[in-house]
């Protein structure tokens, strides 16, 4: 039996079926007060961003405003969470530099 997410419409209610496909997203802000870059990931980048420039992140919090100079998109949490960690493996090397440079 399948079941339906919340936001979905069931076809016995006359309406068609949405899939909902959950996209991961790795992100990097940088500081407009410092210059500083923060890597990250998740699902939501608007709400996210919103969170950090809030003051809702320990790291974030003293550096704010923030604003987004780099995103990929990935299917999984794993490979999101997997490339922030390659990213933040090189952060303030020539490839890092390279990525945020685009």
């Amino acid at each position: 039996m399948r079941r339906w997410r919340s936001g979905q419409s069931h076809p016995a209610a006359g309406g068609t079926p949405k899939l909902a496909i959950e996209m991961y997203l790795v992100y990097i802000i940088k500081s407009l007060k410092d210059g500083s870059h923060y890597i990250g990931s998740t699902s939501d980048l608007k709400s996210r961003l919103k969170r950090h420039n809030a003051g809702h992140s320990r790291f974030t919090r003293s550096r704010t405003p923030y604003k987004v100079v780099y995103a990929e998109n990935f299917r999984t949490r794993a490979r999101a969470v997997g490339r922030e960690r390659e990213i933040k493996a090189y952060k303030g090397g020539e490839a890092f530099k390279k990525l945020i440079n685009r």
